[in-house]
C-alpha cells in the first residue's frame, strides 16, 4: 500500500501562485506516474497535470502556460507550481501515483481563488 499526501493548498487572490507538494511512500517511486487532478464543486474530477518516469509532461488545456509540474525522485515528491490562478483554478487538488492499472490517491488539498 502507498500512502499519498498533498500540502501546500489555501486561499489565493485571483493572479496569486501556489505551490502543492505531494510525498509517496514507496521505494520505487520513480516507476510511478504522477498526476495531479482537481474536483470542483458539481463537477468531475479533472486531469490538471502529469508527469511520468522519464519525465514527460501533459496538462490540461486549462493550465498550459501557467502551471509546472515537476518530480523529486529522490525526495519521493512530487510539486505543481500554479501561477496566474484564476476563479475557476478553484477546487479540491488530489495527488494521484499510478503504476499498471494500480491507483493511488491523496486525501487533497483545497484551493480556492478568491478576492
Amino acid at each position: 500500500q502507498v500512502q499519498v499526501v498533498e500540502s501546500g493548498g489555501g486561499l489565493v487572490q485571483p493572479g496569486g501562485s501556489l505551490r502543492l507538494s505531494c510525498v509517496a511512500s514507496s521505494s520505487i517511486f520513480s516507476m510511478y506516474r504522477m498526476g495531479w487532478y482537481r474536483q470542483a464543486p458539481g463537477k468531475q474530477r479533472e486531469l490538471v497535470a502529469r508527469i511520468i518516469t522519464g519525465g514527460t509532461t501533459n496538462y490540461a488545456d486549462s493550465v498550459k502556460g501557467r502551471f509546472t509540474i515537476s518530480r523529486d525522485n529522490a525526495k519521493n515528491t512530487v510539486s505543481l507550481q500554479m501561477n496566474s490562478l484564476k476563479p475557476e483554478d478553484t477546487a479540491v487538488y488530489y495527488c494521484n501515483a499510478a503504476l499498471d492499472l494500480v491507483n493511488y490517491w491523496g486525501q487533497g488539498t483545497q484551493v480556492t481563488v478568491s478576492s
